[in-house]
């Protein structure tokens, strides 16, 4: 039994030491802010793609779209604004 944890120490130890090893290379410096600006990046590269591959309308139709409604969006903010500019909004 004793033989077996040795075993499973040593094992632990050199998958340990191998992750390690193998973070200095794909890392070599610990600049974590760098990292995580590229794996940002990355993430948002990969969603971009994904959505354009998997968009079910073509891309004119959905710039469109997507224009429509941040226009929407835009006009109700401003009519909800304009009371409060004018002081004639009422509660």
């Amino acid at each position: 039994m004793d033989q077996t944890a040795d075993q499973v120490d040593r094992v632990s130890d050199r998958a340990s030491q191998f992750v390690d090893d193998a973070r200095t290379v794909v890392y070599p410096d610990e600049n974590r802010v760098l990292r995580n600006v590229l794996s940002f990046a990355a993430g948002v590269g990969v969603g971009v793609a994904a959505g354009v591959l998997l968009a079910p309308s073509s891309g004119a139709e959905l710039r469109s779209s997507i224009s429509g409604k941040v226009q929407n969006i835009g006009d109700k903010m401003r009519g909800r604004g304009e009371g409060y500019a004018t002081g004639t909004d009422t509660p």
